[in-house]
């Protein structure tokens, strides 16, 4: 597993589509990636661990708790809406105070994005673990899309912990790996990144380098046999 080398706080702006040299269209959403501050740093001998926390989105100072705030003072930084730490693999060369922005990453990069689910609100078990409908015929009544039979019988009379049910959908923090990184705008602090990335538009988001390890892969034809008793094989 690749280790983090790097991270960075966005905001998801939306879906649209990039066209590239061939003129094929390509589906990326785009994050507003940084700028983040680096908020605090802590260290193998002092903490137990490499680490770096970074700050996003600066806000009014009314809007945060009096602890909030006074970690971030005592950082030197603006007041911040979202603070996140990564460990890093190394930060030798990171300080508090130092600004982060998008540029950090480069275009036909693999990143690893995380983010919170949208909402989908009280959803049943059909919807929220693709449970089978039951028969709406033969004595089923009008539950066919109830959960139906949930324990076995009389022992253990009772439902173990896990049990597939109805419930809130959504809302939780998902992650989607190995998305390429089709363009970055410095200036704008935008990422384009090929494919769908968790959450609505104006979610946080959080972006770190892969943690798959990504082969070369060499095409082999396949109208070239190994076999020296085959035609190709001769003549190759």
């Amino acid at each position: 597993m690749n280790p983090m080398r790097k991270a960075i706080i966005g905001k998801k702006v939306g879906m649209t589509q990039i066209f590239d040299e061939a003129g094929h269209a390509i589906p990326v959403t785009v994050i507003e990636a940084g700028p983040c501050v680096v908020t605090q740093k802590k260290t193998q001998e002092k903490d137990g661990y490499n680490a770096v926390q970074l700050g996003f989105d600066e806000v009014a100072e009314k809007k945060l708790t009096k602890p909030e705030l006074g970690h971030l003072k005592k950082a030197g930084v603006a007041p911040m809406k979202v603070l996140k730490e990564f460990r890093l693999e190394s930060i030798e060369g990171m300080n508090v105070g130092d600004v982060i922005k998008a540029d950090v990453f480069a275009k036909g990069e693999k990143v690893d994005i995380t983010g919170i689910s949208r909402g989908k609100g009280y959803a049943g078990v059909i919807k929220r673990w693709n449970a089978h409908r039951l028969k709406e015929s033969h004595g089923t009544g009008p539950v066919h899309r109830h959960a139906g039979a949930m324990s076995a019988n009389s022992s253990p009379s009772k439902i173990f912990p896990g049990k597939i049910g109805a419930g809130q959908l959504g809302v939780e923090q998902v992650t989607v790996q190995n998305l390429e990184i089709v363009q970055v705008d410095p200036n704008l602090n935008l990422i384009a990144v090929k494919g769908a990335v968790p959450g609505p538009n104006q979610g946080v988001v959080a972006l770190r380098n892969t943690c798959k390890i990504n082969k070369i892969k060499h095409a082999v034809s396949s109208r070239v046999s190994t076999n020296p008793q085959k035609r190709s094989a001769r003549n190759a």
